[in-house]
């Protein structure tokens, strides 16, 4: 979550710890599953349940734990205001164990990894361009592979929302750069998202949530880029300069709704602070069709085309969806009145990171972050299903292509000295192995209340969980042996 966010309907842990659906049998119409990527290994043992906190709810979610953590990263003076949000994985083809996990600091900047949690890189957000000024503030990151540039051959790309200044930056990929893997090679003139100058960029409506997409077809390179409080998503593309830099320009965009008509014939809106819209954040494409995953954080999850040529279908809502709630100036809160019940089941607000899990046999499976019950909810689509929404679906036809809930589970305590995620802000997963580490692979995810921490210090890091655990949990193959739980400081 961010500081800069002043309101949001009202659901604390206690309200809010209502747990998704019991563990689902996945998509009966689905493909016999490919055989595992590593070599099989004694099964996970059973993961152990955590009880359902709400009356009545379907029962209980699978835990599984963390293998390592990142140092404690705090969001005060002292520690350079770096407060840990989203992470992206990348993996060194010529070795896996090698590999790293890029993660946004906001005005810490830009966090580098290798796969012992402990730090490898650390690059700082730009200054403010004046003294009035926002400095920069690294909100989301995602990877570009292969980038043909006009300088050097092709690139590993990582890029970069700078919310504080309304800009993408674009950083290099090279592991064997002597001084650190990244080198920024944004382009000095690359333009504004969504500000048409500094003025605007102070009003703080800028670039916030950010996914990439590289066409199949036309093998472009696009930034997907959401707007901070507004409902805008902005299709940019990547393109190398002449002095060996990277720019992007504009496509076009796409606006979400920011009021919804409920089954009983009325309006809502999420409640905020006045002229606030309901923002997305957490986004992911599905490269094997282009199709966006969008979580618009107070609704639920959005699934488009990723070119935004065609009409958004909602995937799924929040449990939050149509509460009428008030704002209240001088706490900056809102009270949530009576829930009406037209909302989900799986997923409290805020809905947050997303990622995509692909499968050898083609099947598909979008985790999302369910903050408000510090949970995950999983959702399959099947190898095969048509995915094309607003393209070839008439009336009626939605339900046919929407990805079906699979299950979720929670990323709880290893022990007293390595936590769980809560109030997770990002994750990103790499089904590929990763040398010894993660020879099954492995889901990195915020942790937005890491402990232990100093006392009055807001407290954020990121947890290293070996895929096979997840898919344990879920019971998907390729579970392995479970590894052992590390923490790692500084």
């Amino acid at each position: 979550m961010t500081p800069f966010r002043t309101a949001r309907p009202t659901v604390t842990a206690t309200t809010a710890l209502a747990v998704c659906a019991a563990l689902a049998t996945l998509v009966a119409a689905a493909p016999a599953p490919a055989a595992p990527l590593v070599p099989p290994t004694p099964p996970v043992p059973a993961a152990p349940l955590v009880p359902a906190a709400r009356q009545g709810g379907p029962g209980p979610l699978p835990a599984v734990t963390p293998h390592a953590e990142t140092a404690t990263l705090y969001d005060d003076e002292q520690g350079g205001n770096a407060n840990a949000d989203d992470p992206a994985i990348w993996r060194n083809p010529a070795s896996p164990d090698d590999s790293l996990v890029i993660a946004t600091a906001k005005e810490g900047g830009l966090r580098v990894y290798g796969l012992d949690a402990r730090p490898v890189q650390s690059l700082p957000a730009p200054p403010a361009p004046g003294p009035d000024d926002a400095p920069g503030r690294f909100n989301n990151v995602d990877l570009v592979h292969g980038l043909r540039l006009s300088r050097g051959g092709t690139a590993d790309l990582a890029v970069t929302s700078d919310r504080g200044h309304d800009r993408l930056r674009i950083h290099r990929i090279d592991p064997s750069r002597p001084g650190g893997p990244l080198t920024d090679v944004t382009d000095p003139a690359a333009p504004r998202v969504f500000s048409a100058d500094q003025d605007e960029v102070n009003e703080q409506a800028t670039a916030y949530g950010l996914a990439t997409w590289t066409d199949r077809r036309s093998g472009r390179s696009y930034a997907l880029a959401s707007r901070r409080n507004r409902t805008s998503v902005a299709l940019l593309e990547l393109f190398p300069t002449r002095s060996g830099t990277v720019t992007y320009r504009k496509v076009r965009s796409l606006d979400l709704p920011s009021a919804f008509r409920l089954p009983d014939g009325t309006s809502w809106t999420p409640c905020g602070e006045p002229g606030e819209l309901p923002q997305v954040e957490g986004m992911v494409v599905d490269p094997a069709d282009g199709t966006l995953y969008a979580g618009q954080e107070d609704v639920g999850i959005w699934r488009m085309p990723a070119d935004l040529r065609g009409k958004p279908v909602l995937v799924d809502k929040v449990r939050e969806y149509g509460v009428p709630g008030t704002y209240d100036e001088e706490s900056e809160e809102c009270a949530p009145g009576e829930d009406p019940g037209f909302g989900g089941t799986r997923i409290s607000a805020d809905v947050e990171g997303l990622t995509l899990l692909p499968e050898r046999n083609g099947d598909r499976y979008l985790l999302a972050s369910s903050q408000g019950d510090d949970t995950f909810a999983v959702y399959a689509r099947p190898a095969g299903r048509e995915n094309r929404a607003g393209r070839e679906n008439g009336p009626g036809r939605e339900d046919r292509v929407l990805p079906g809930y699979a299950g979720g589970f929670r990323v709880t305590a290893a022990s007293a000295t390595l936590d769980g995620s809560e109030v997770c802000d990002g994750a990103a997963v790499m089904h590929e192995p990763l040398g010894s580490r993660y020879p099954g692979g492995l889901l990195v995810v915020q942790d937005g209340s890491a402990t232990p921490a100093q006392d009055g210090r807001e407290a954020t890091g990121f947890k290293f969980v070996d895929l096979r655990k997840v898919r344990g949990a879920l019971g998907l193959p390729g579970a392995g042996g479970q590894t052992g739980a590390e923490k790692v400081t500084e």
